[in-house]
């Protein structure tokens, strides 16, 4: 298979201003092809129109679409500033299996040396989720919550035939709730690792076979 070439389009997509932020900053020049993020807003629903707006656009067959941001995290023992790389998104819609998962945790690893890199089940909520319902998602095989990726990839690949993928960030989990003392220190420390997942993704992007024609 032949890689895809530097003018494929690479769609990032993220909820909150934070993350949009962070990933311009991370750009330090190194893209090496045509990209854009997306900012759509909070929730499946603000994800699902932005996403199909940009989508519904010129030149955007085959586009490849990355769903990014913050996280909750599930399993004990995870921290904020850990990675989660989704095999699949899931909500009560369905299920949609992510591309290059593999590839996307050697290329984090090397981007953002020291971090746990967890892969699983990524699963969708319309609301912030705490206490009981965290452990609830963990009994379904979930490793990890949020409220837009499953939306994005959803909305994404019933668009038409295009490779998906969703990495978040961990900013919560179980020992480690936003609404605790702690917050801000684990905020910053999920920040620091989103600025730095830039080049994961394009090497994602450069490695994934030309769309058929």
């Amino acid at each position: 298979m032949r890689p895809r070439p530097a003018s494929a389009p690479l769609l990032i997509v993220c909820a909150l201003g934070i993350e949009r932020f962070a990933l311009r900053t991370g750009d330090r020049g190194g893209a090496g092809g045509r990209f854009t993020v997306l900012r759509t807003g909070m929730g499946p629903r603000a994800a699902e129109r932005s996403v199909a707006e940009r989508l519904a656009g010129p030149g955007t067959a085959g586009t490849a679409v990355l769903a990014t941001g913050f996280c909750a995290g599930l399993a004990p023992g995870m921290h904020p500033g850990d990675l989660v790389v989704a095999e699949e998104t899931r909500d009560p819609r369905g299920a949609v299996p992510c591309v290059g998962t593999d590839l996307l945790v050697k290329e984090l690893r090397r981007a953002v040396p020291g971090r746990t890199v967890h892969t699983g089940p990524l699963t969708g909520s319309d609301h912030v989720v705490r206490g009981p319902e965290r452990s609830a998602l963990l009994a379904t095989s979930a490793i990890a919550v949020d409220m837009e990726s499953a939306a994005t990839l959803r909305t994404a690949v019933g668009t038409g035939d295009r490779p998906v993928a969703a990495v978040r960030v961990v900013v919560d989990a179980p020992e480690h709730e936003l609404v605790r003392i702690g917050t801000v220190r684990g905020g910053i420390s999920a920040f620091r690792v989103l600025r730095s997942v830039l080049p994961a993704f394009f090497e994602w992007h450069r490695s994934l076979p030309l769309p058929r024609r």
